[in-house]
C-alpha cells in the first residue's frame, strides 16, 4: 500500500467526519431553535388564550358581585356565561398540555394518541400497531412526534394511514397524508429521528399525497 494511497483514503475518512460534524452541529442547532419556537408558541396560546380568560373571569366575578342581590336573572345569565368561558379555558388547557406531552401517550397508548391527534388535524387515520408493541419512552415519543408532524401537513377532511412495525432489533414507521411537507417540516422529522441514531425519508406522489418513512434502532 503506497504512502500515497493511505494519504488519500485517510483524508477522504477525516472529510467524511468534518462533514458529519457540520451537520450534527446544524441539527442541534435547528432542534433549539424548534424547542425555542415550540415554547414561544406555548407561551403566546397561554397569554391570548388562558390569561384572557381568567382575566375576563376576574371581571365578571367583580360584576357578579354586583347583581347578585339586585338583578337575579342578570346574574343567572352572566354565571352562564362565566361557565362557557370556563369550559373553553379548560378546552384551552388540556390542548396545550396536550402539546407539551399528550398524558394519552402515556395512559391509553400509542393508537389512541395518534387519533386524537388526527382529529385535532381534521383527518381521518386508520392506525396499524402490532398488538402489545412496547418501546423505550424515547422511541414511543419521538415515532409519536413524527407522525403528529407529518399528520399536521394533511389535508383537512382527507384520510392518512398511519402504521408501525417491529424490523430486527428496529422499530420502522410510516405515515402517508393527502399533503406534502414543506422543507421547514421535513427537517424537524429528520432531526427528531437522526437523534436517536434513526433515519426518514419522505416520498411525494403523483396523486399528491406524501409518505414519511422512518426507522429508529431499539438499542443504541
Amino acid at each position: 500500500m503506497s504512502n500515497a494511497g493511505s494519504g488519500g483514503r485517510l483524508r477522504e475518512v477525516v472529510d467524511r467526519l468534518q462533514g458529519e460534524v457540520v451537520e450534527l452541529r446544524g441539527s442541534r442547532k435547528r432542534l433549539a431553535k424548534a424547542a425555542h419556537a415550540d415554547r414561544r408558541a406555548i407561551e403566546r396560546a397561554l397569554h391570548d388564550g388562558v390569561q384572557q380568560h381568567l382575566v375576563a373571569l376576574a371581571v365578571d366575578v367583580r360584576r357578579l358581585a354586583g347583581l347578585v342581590d339586585g338583578d337575579p336573572a342578570a346574574a343567572k345569565a352572566l354565571l352562564d356565561e362565566m361557565a362557557a368561558n370556563v369550559r373553553e379555558a379548560l378546552e384551552e388547557t388540556t390542548e396545550l398540555a396536550q402539546r407539551v406531552y399528550p398524558s394519552l401517550l402515556e395512559g391509553r397508548g400509542f393508537v389512541s394518541a395518534i387519533r386524537s391527534a388526527a382529529e385535532s388535524a381534521g383527518v381521518t387515520v386508520l392506525v396499524d400497531v402490532p398488538a402489545g408493541a412496547g418501546y423505550p419512552p424515547e422511541i414511543t415519543a419521538a415515532v409519536y412526534w413524527s407522525c403528529v408532524e407529518a399528520l399536521s401537513s394533511a389535508s383537512r377532511g382527507s384520510q392518512a394511514t398511519v402504521s408501525v412495525l417491529d424490523a430486527d432489533g428496529a422499530v420502522t414507521f410510516e405515515v402517508a397524508v393527502a399533503g406534502h411537507h414543506p422543507e421547514e417540516r421535513v427537517e424537524r422529522l429528520r432531526d427528531r429521528i437522526e437523534a436517536l441514531d434513526g433515519r426518514v425519508s419522505v416520498d411525494d406522489r403523483q396523486d399528491g399525497g406524501s409518505r414519511v418513512h422512518g426507522w429508529l434502532p431499539l438499542s443504541r
